[in-house]
């Protein structure tokens, strides 16, 4: 195949099924239409053959192979994607992260908020890249129905404050709602309070790890979904809840307004669970303002469709390739 060789290191894989994994499996997809792509979860600095780019995903945990790429072949295009606790807790404290910024020949963020917590000298190399999930056509929502399924979908880990759902759970009033908890315990005391949670609350469901498409199966027939949230970089499942057409209640931190907008309806404070059974029963019980949320969320998904996705990627790898060409003959021996 022609085209040039793109590395994109992941420190996830598809074991852990996580948001980062999701996106290098996708943007694997997208560039293998005109590179060689591989996904590794590092860089072979003694490899014969270097890649012509590469992708790193996450500035602190990839901060290692980038740095020794950017050593080994300074002249080559680094992209680094910068996830959640990156923007949000890394670059603030770690050197590591902080170095990352600095190898990196170009800076994608997967929502626009974030862009105001870089260091004013970074924004320039920065761009936005929205992520994608294909739609998928969601069942009517009826009325009649004996149970509205409300989910959260993610591991069990303190990021993702899944006790505020499950806290809200036995708060929520409505006689209908259903809690869904989708993800497996990558924290074992996350897990047993899910258990807890599931012996004292018959309305709440643990229903651990899902594989993906299982996982959006059980969330397109869902009235809403929750995202709790104490950070986010941009996050997946709330690509996936639009493309879908499931309104989503979403913790109100900046990687989430930077998803559904300022003006969005259905935000609660983060770790506020008394405001989170009150905005499930407000979706269940006020029409109104659950068909607003509907409208407010279909208006943004056009932000997140594959094409608008794969073009965005396409032009930036594109761009880059043309302005550091690896064909020349001068080569970089700096090994770390």
């Amino acid at each position: 195949m022609s085209g040039k060789h793109i590395l994109i290191v992941s420190p996830a894989s598809a074991r852990e099924n996580n948001g980062n994994w999701q996106t290098a499996r996708r943007w694997a997809l997208f560039l293998r239409e005109r590179h060689r792509v591989a996904i590794a979860p590092g860089w072979d600095a003694e490899a014969a053959s270097p890649p012509d780019l590469m992708i790193a995903l996450h500035a602190r945990r990839s901060a290692a192979p980038l740095a020794a790429f950017a050593r080994a072949w300074p002249a080559r295009p680094r992209v680094l994607v910068l996830t959640g606790t990156d923007l949000y807790r890394d670059i603030a404290s770690s050197p590591e992260a902080q170095a990352s910024l600095e190898h990196a020949s170009a800076l994608v963020l997967l929502q626009g908020a974030g862009l105001t917590l870089l260091p004013e000298p970074m924004r320039a190399k920065a761009r936005v890249i929205y992520q994608s999930a294909p739609a998928l056509k969601a069942p009517a929502h009826v009325p009649e129905r004996r149970h509205l399924d409300i989910c959260m979908i993610g591991h069990l880990r303190a990021e993702k404050d899944p006790l505020t759902f499950m806290r809200a759970a036995e708060l929520v009033a409505s006689r209908r709602a259903r809690m869904l908890h989708i993800g497996g315990a990558l924290e074992p005391a996350l897990g047993a309070a899910a258990c807890a949670t599931a012996a004292r609350q018959p309305r709440y469901e643990w229903l651990g790890a899902l594989p993906h498409a299982q996982a959006r199966q059980r969330l397109k027939r869902s009235h809403a979904m929750v995202i709790a949230s104490t950070m986010e970089g941009g996050a997946n499942v709330i690509i996936e809840a639009l493309t879908c057409g499931v309104p989503v209640l979403a913790s109100d931190i900046n990687g989430n307004r930077g998803m559904l907008g300022d003006d969005y309806g259905g935000y609660f404070a983060v770790g506020d669970a008394p405001a989170l059974a009150r905005l499930i029963e407000r979706s269940i019980d006020d029409s109104a303002f659950y068909v607003q949320l509907l409208r407010q969320c279909a208006a943004r998904a056009p932000l997140f469709a594959p094409e608008a996705e794969r073009a965005a990627l396409l032009d930036l790898v594109d761009n880059l390739l043309l302005t550091h060409p690896t064909h020349d003959p001068t080569r970089q021996w700096n090994r770390p």
